[in-house]
């Protein structure tokens, strides 16, 4: 995930229109947040944004390509829901905010889903273990 000296600044800059954004380095890239939730992932000197199911096709029909990584243990290819940023926008500060608003509302849904999923796990597990012994006593 190596960046060239400057990207991350580049792309605050582009994105100056939209707020408080926050460029965070990790595994020789960097990630993009606002407000602690990460919505766009810098490697390559390329920009790949949090994508929805609507936000995906849009960037597909314009020949974006998904941020994809090879996984060291079995060589399988992984794609985390993250596109890369249209050509257009990188020119265009306001197609590149419009982009960041989009993709930030899309990882704000995505972080609400996940953060439910735990919890719902752990409700789960909790009826499972309170239903358990009833069922041993009626069998006795």
């Amino acid at each position: 995930m190596p960046l060239s000296p400057g990207f991350s600044d580049y792309m605050l800059e582009l994105l100056a229109g939209f707020g408080r954004v926050e460029a965070k380095r990790m595994f020789g890239g960097a990630g993009l947040y606002r407000d602690g939730v990460m919505f766009a992932i810098l490697d390559d000197d390329a920009a790949f944004f949090r994508v929805d199911d609507a936000l995906q096709a849009e960037m597909d029909a314009q020949g974006s390509v998904p941020w994809v990584y090879s996984m060291k243990s079995d060589g399988s290819i992984r794609s985390m829901g993250y596109w890369r940023m249209p050509e257009t926008a990188a020119d265009d500060p306001d197609e590149a905010v419009a982009l960041a608003k989009r993709s930030y509302a899309a990882a704000i849904v995505r972080k609400a889903v996940r953060a439910k999923k735990p919890a719902a796990k752990k409700a789960a597990k909790a009826v499972v273990k309170t239903k358990a012994p009833a069922k041993a006593r009626a069998k006795k």
